[in-house]
């Protein structure tokens, strides 16, 4: 995790956001690879253990076998995914800085698009098994809630594993007005608050309003 994504992070628990306490054990540059967040206002406790900061439960360690909290959906079939060329036009993001949030499969997409949208850096929230950390990308387990602060990403891309109703109103919740929400689903259960700029090959495209 990178250490200033600290800022950005909050509790999942249903009280008001606080900025979370940041308990570094071990470091690699501005990497955070152990450690500890505790929320001033509940107390509860979460482990940061690999790079991977892990929400799912109170004090709960992420053990080398884990794969984070299952999906909600799991498609019958491979759904499409995006091409990174193609997210990176439909997110129509310009000039560096702040944060891309992505959600379940489309973490896979992380690696190329830092390669093509420099100064940004990427949050992955339940990532596949296999990803790892990177100095562009953090990575996140998480329960029914992004544990992101409010209006914080520049953009949202959401996978078609986790393309349901919990993750999409919190992918929103997360996003800074005017900015770009996609969906690799044609036909998602969206939340009140967007506007549908295109649906096909695969994805919604929207923006919030």
């Amino acid at each position: 995790m990178h250490i200033e994504l600290t800022e950005m992070l909050r509790c999942p628990e249903p009280h008001r956001e606080e900025m979370l306490v940041l308990s570094t054990g071990e470091m690699k540059d501005r990497m955070v690879r152990s450690g500890l967040l505790g929320c001033p206002v509940c107390h509860n406790e979460y482990p940061i253990s690999r790079g991977i900061v892990n929400f799912r439960r109170s004090k709960e360690r992420v053990a080398k076998e884990s794969s984070g909290p299952r999906p909600a959906y799991a498609p019958p079939s491979p759904l499409p995914s995006a091409d990174a060329a193609q997210l990176q036009a439909l997110l129509e993001l310009s000039g560096p800085g702040g944060y891309v949030v992505l959600v379940g499969a489309a973490v896979r997409q992380a690696p190329r698009l830092s390669g093509l949208m420099e100064g940004l850096h990427f949050v992955g929230i339940n990532p596949p098994p296999d990803m790892e950390e990177q100095p562009t990308l953090s990575l996140i387990y998480a329960n029914d809630k992004v544990p992101l602060r409010t209006s914080v990403a520049r953009g949202v891309v959401v996978g078609a594993d986790l393309a349901t109703s919990p993750w999409l109103v919190e992918a929103h919740r997360v996003l800074l007005r005017g900015r770009r929400f996609v969906v690799e689903n044609e036909e998602p259960e969206l939340p009140i608050g967007l506007i549908k700029l295109a649906a096909e090959h695969g994805l919604w495209v929207g923006e919030k309003r």
